[in-house]
Formats: C-alpha cells, sequence, structure tokens
C-alpha cells in the first residue's frame, strides 16, 4: 500500500463515519428526558478520556516529529490553553449543564453493552496495537468527521460551520448560547489538528504497517456504527425503511 492508497483507503474509512440516526439528534427528534443518554455515552466513551488516549499514542511514538503534533494537541485537549479555555472534556460538560441536566449522571455512567465493545476497541487501539494505530484512531478517527477529504483537497466539501445560533442544542433544545464553550475552541483549533493529524499518518507510518493501520480503523468504524445504533434505540429513535 502506497501514501496515495493509504490515504484513499483512510479517506473511506472515514466518509462512512455518518449514522443514520444523526439527522433526528440534529434535528431535535429526540424527546429532551432522553438527550442524556447520548450526551452520558459520548462522555464516557472517548470525551471524559481522550486526553489519555491520545497520551497513548504520544508515549509510544518514537519519532520526534510526531510526538510533537501529538504534544501539541494533548496540551490542548488536556488543558484548554491554545484557544484559551479550559480543558475539553471540562468543557463538553457545559452541554447538559446548560441544559438543566444532573451533572452526578457523569461521575457513574451505566453504558450499553455496544458502547462498551466500541470503547474497548478504542483501549485496544490506544494501548496493544503500536503507536501507529493508537495515533489513527485518535486523531483521524475520533477526531475527524466525514469531511477529512475537506481537510485535505481544496475542492471537496468542508466540515459545516454554521452559525452558533444554529446548533442543534441551542436551536432545539433551549442551550444558551454561552455553553457552547466547546465549539468556539474546536473552532480555533480544529484546523491546526486536522493538518497535524493527516501529517503525522500520512508522513510517518511506516509502509508495512499502513495495511495493519487501514484495518485497525475499519474496524473501529463498524464498532462506532454498532454503538451508534444502540444508542439512537435507547433515544427512542427508529431506523427509517
Amino acid at each position: 500500500m502506497d501514501r496515495a492508497e493509504l490515504t484513499e483507503a483512510l479517506l473511506g474509512v472515514m466518509e462512512r463515519k455518518h449514522h443514520w440516526a444523526w439527522s433526528l439528534f440534529t434535528s431535535g427528534q429526540v424527546d429532551k428526558a432522553r438527550l442524556h443518554i447520548h450526551l452520558e455515552h459520548e462522555y464516557a466513551v472517548y470525551i471524559r478520556d481522550f486526553a489519555v488516549l491520545l497520551g497513548r499514542a504520544y508515549v509510544q511514538c518514537p519519532i520526534a516529529a510526531a510526538r510533537r503534533e501529538l504534544a501539541e494537541n494533548l496540551y490542548e485537549e488536556e488543558t484548554g490553553r491554545l484557544s484559551g479555555g479550559r480543558p475539553h472534556a471540562d468543557m463538553f460538560l457545559e452541554y447538559p449543564r446548560g441544559l438543566g441536566m444532573d451533572l452526578s449522571r457523569f461521575d457513574d455512567i451505566d453504558l450499553a453493552p455496544a458502547a462498551l465493545a466500541y470503547r474497548e476497541a478504542i483501549d485496544d487501539a490506544t494501548s496493544s496495537l503500536g503507536w501507529d494505530v493508537a495515533a489513527a484512531v485518535t486523531t483521524i478517527f475520533l477526531e475527524g468527521t466525514e469531511y477529512e477529504r475537506g481537510e485535505l483537497d481544496a475542492a471537496a466539501s468542508k466540515r459545516p460551520t454554521p452559525p452558533l445560533s444554529e446548533h442543534p442544542l441551542v436551536k432545539h433544545y433551549g442551550l444558551p448560547l454561552e455553553h457552547l464553550e466547546l465549539v468556539r475552541a474546536h473552532r480555533m483549533v480544529e484546523g491546526d489538528h486536522r493538518r497535524a493529524a493527516w501529517t503525522v499518518v500520512l508522513d510517518h507510518v511506516a509502509p508495512a504497517r499502513r495495511d495493519v493501520v487501514v484495518a485497525a480503523m475499519e474496524r473501529v468504524l463498524g464498532l462506532w456504527l454498532a454503538y451508534r445504533d444502540a444508542v439512537a434505540t435507547a433515544c427512542g429513535l427508529v431506523r427509517p425503511a
């Protein structure tokens, strides 16, 4: 697998990181009384511990140039200092806080079996399969979207950045704008993070390891889709026919 094939294989994974229920979440179709299920699961499966997951890639990486890119991302996730905010996991909790949810729920979250399987795969990918798999899964899969091609190709569709007033939690659930700290932080730093993620993987993953990285990404994608199915069902959503 050459560099171009690796790029297309990874983009192919990311372009399938799209779940049928997302349009229902973003159009306010989830009963507000069940919205906490989605937020709790996202927090527990990766957001709360994202800096730790990223740190696993960093400490395993033998390549100084790649470590520097990972370190900058890790610093921002853990401190929020590059965006002038707070740790990203703390900023995420502004969503349930602004919606009037009981934040004690986020201290002890009961994950669905599919969510546990997804998290176990993330832990395996970041702990046991090499720095390159850990870097790809954290910085490309977990942080990335179906619009990754737009990060590499100026002619491709970019990740949408609608006005904050159009954010689904604001528009459909009444979240006050001041609780969108995380969105603001992401918009400040995400461009650099996406560039760094692709640079690290495309420039520094050894040719002999490219198939391994893609296989790990495919596995995580499959478990992510199953996890999102479980959360959608728990939130009362039904897949359109």
